[in-house]
């Protein structure tokens, strides 16, 4: 009996959020949840399938680094133009560019043809991914942003993130197996999806402005000043998220390669290791991101970090099937760090700088992940594929854990401004 009070009494907790949110934010969590459900369907197979068309190790590396590059170097421009013409303008531009990468994926053939599909992916999802974090970091209150970030990701990453794998397992399946053939038409459903998801912002979004109103030329060095000035510790945090999204430059490309090629992972367990790893924002997210609007956000990323490393440790160790699926779970914990890490960064200046210090975050990030990247790629031919996950945890373990010690936590940092 009082489970089902408990259980009700958490329903209706989360009603009461969503129903006091912001129609921004309702509106950009559900189209992050279908790029989410449509992407993490395809991602298992995304490197494995620039392989099978030709490329090497090293040249995997180049293409994410290119793409990853190309994107950050953007970053800082984008958040300015954010700031003076809103959000919806950019966002859309970045679903577009989305749509031209899965054209460009599902008709490739051959790899140096991907290097177009990366920059499109990623300069559209760095400018669509920027537009959600500045409707998401505007709309939210101090005391929900935490929250609201986790269950966006616990939907989106989490129980889409799940069926997305399952679901492309079987189509890869019935399509032909782990090949090129197999894995191309996945890329035409996510190009579906990306038509929708344009058609639900171009709708429902408004075109709110929180940032500078001027129609002035931006000014990129003004820019970065005036944030600097006007905010709190920002040094070391563009380092630390920096850090906390190497592993999408350094980890995601390779650990479904490694899986594949030196562990003999099938689609299947290809596809239950994305589905494990969109389970632990599903089962953990809200919780973690509760428990970070209570106790603080540098308190729970002390907790979660240790599950990032052991996902890396047991992907390498891992003598069966098993502890691959495993390890995809744990490696989960990635999207936790990021959520709390950017809820962070968020409160650490005003809201008339949001799209800026986004900008700037995105840019520093990008192009260090961009850099590991194309590093992962040489140690994976030169070192061996193993040394790309040790890697990762020496520098999450010797820079990222000490500067983050160091860091204000950010809870009541804007009512403190105040």
């Amino acid at each position: 009996m009082r489970s089902i009070k408990a259980f009700q009494k958490t329903i209706a907790s989360g009603a009461d959020f969503l129903k006091r949110q912001q129609h921004d934010w309702k509106v950009t969590m559900g189209r992050a949840c279908l790029e989410r459900f449509t992407y993490q369907m395809v991602f298992p197979y995304i490197s494995i399938y620039i392989v099978a068309l030709g490329a090497t190790g090293t040249q995997l590396g180049v293409v994410n680094s290119i793409g990853m590059g190309v994107a950050g170097l953007l970053s800082p421009l984008i958040g300015g133009v954010i700031d003076r013409i809103g959000v919806k303008k950019i966002y859309l531009i970045g679903i577009s560019l989305l749509v031209i990468s899965y054209l460009t994926y599902a008709v490739a053939w051959g790899w140096a043809v991907i290097i177009i599909a990366m920059i499109a992916y990623w300069l559209g999802f760095n400018m669509s991914g920027h537009s959600c974090s500045v409707v998401c970091g505007n709309s939210l209150a101090n005391e929900d942003r935490a929250t609201g970030m986790s269950f966006c990701e616990t939907l989106a990453a989490g129980l889409l993130g799940i069926i997305g794998p399952i679901l492309g397992a079987f189509l890869v399946t019935r399509f032909g197996g782990v090949s090129v053939s197999g894995i191309r038409p996945l890329f035409f459903i996510s190009l579906a999806g990306a038509v929708v998801s344009f058609l639900l912002i171009y709708t429902q979004l408004s075109n709110r402005k929180w940032g500078c109103h001027s129609e002035e030329a931006y000014n990129l060095v003004t820019g970065l000043s005036q944030i600097f000035k006007h905010g709190i510790a920002l040094k070391r945090m563009l380092i630390i998220t920096s850090l906390t999204f190497l592993p999408m430059g350094m980890v995601l490309p390779f650990s479904q390669v490694f899986a594949h090629e030196i562990k003999g992972a099938d689609q299947y367990i290809l596809g239950a290791m994305v589905a494990g790893f969109a389970l632990s924002p599903l089962v953990m997210g809200i919780p973690l991101g509760r428990l970070a609007d209570k106790i603080g956000r540098k308190k729970v990323l002390y907790m979660a970090a240790p599950l990032f490393w052991a996902s890396n440790l047991m992907l390498i160790w891992a003598p069966n099937p098993a502890f691959l699926v495993v390890a995809g779970v744990l490696q989960g914990f990635i999207f936790v760090n990021m959520v709390l890490t950017g809820a962070m960064a968020f409160e650490l200046v005003p809201a008339e700088f949001m799209g800026r210090w986004v900008g700037f975050i995105r840019f520093f990030r990008m192009l260090l992940a961009a850099g590991a990247a194309f590093l992962a790629g040489f140690v994976w031919d030169s070192l061996g594929p193993h040394y790309i996950f040790l890697i990762v945890i020496g520098l999450d373990v010797l820079v990222r854990i000490p500067l983050l010690i160091s860091m204000p936590e950010t809870l009541k940092l804007q009512k403190q401004r105040e």
